[in-house]
């Protein structure tokens, strides 16, 4: 059946990524390894750019290495968001009562992906642009769109999961739930070297 699949960058990041040796993930092999039945027409890739910090100046390098590889993939789409960081005062944790102290710290929300990502599911759905959404996420905030698109519009939803739990949320309207496992992401893999209408790339130093 012809799908599209939404794939929320960072929900996938931090949700099976981070921390592994899978960084170099190549969305398109993963999707057709947990999607063999589906015909995948489109992918639709949400993230935002990030930005240096003392602590890892080189974080925008290695992201852009790694919008450039996607941007390999004929069928996929980037739409970026954004970055909001301000300081603010946050309580620390675990302090004797009435002895609660606070701590000034950097605060940075990656903003807009998902009010894109419902965007584009209820639009593409209500095109008919697919017969199968594939949602790569866990964020319980794309209840009602997934409701929409799926009693409304009559169309089916699925999940891929980056993360150890479900959201029971979606759970309860989502045709189907596929975990994205170990396994699965080390075999889909990006190869070391690419090469694009600029040149040559190779995958980051320590991915």
């Amino acid at each position: 059946m012809k799908t599209y699949v939404y794939v929320d960058g960072f929900n996938l990041y931090y949700g099976c990524i981070k921390g592994t040796p899978y960084k170099w993930l190549d969305i398109d092999a993963l999707c057709q390894k947990l999607l063999p039945q589906n015909d995948i027409v489109k992918i639709k890739y949400f993230t935002a750019r990030v930005s240096a910090r003392p602590h890892d100046p080189d974080q925008p390098v290695r992201q852009q290495a790694y919008l450039r590889a996607l941007e390999t993939i004929p069928h996929l789409q980037i739409t970026y968001g954004h970055f909001l960081t301000n300081t603010v005062k946050m309580p620390v944790a675990h302090c004797p009562p009435g002895k609660q102290r606070y701590e000034t710290v950097i605060k940075t929300e990656e903003k807009g992906s998902d009010v894109n990502i419902a965007t584009h599911l209820l639009w593409d759905g209500f095109q008919k642009n697919y017969e199968v959404a594939v949602l790569v996420t866990n964020d319980s905030d794309l209840l009602t769109p997934v409701k929409i698109v799926r009693q409304e519009l009559g169309l089916t939803v699925g999940l891929l999961n980056p993360q150890k739990r479900p959201s029971v949320v979606l759970l309860q309207y989502a045709s189907f739930l596929k975990p994205i496992r170990a396994g699965v992401l080390a075999s889909s893999q990006f190869p070391v070297s690419l090469q694009d209408k600029n040149g040559t790339f190779v995958k980051p130093a320590g991915w």
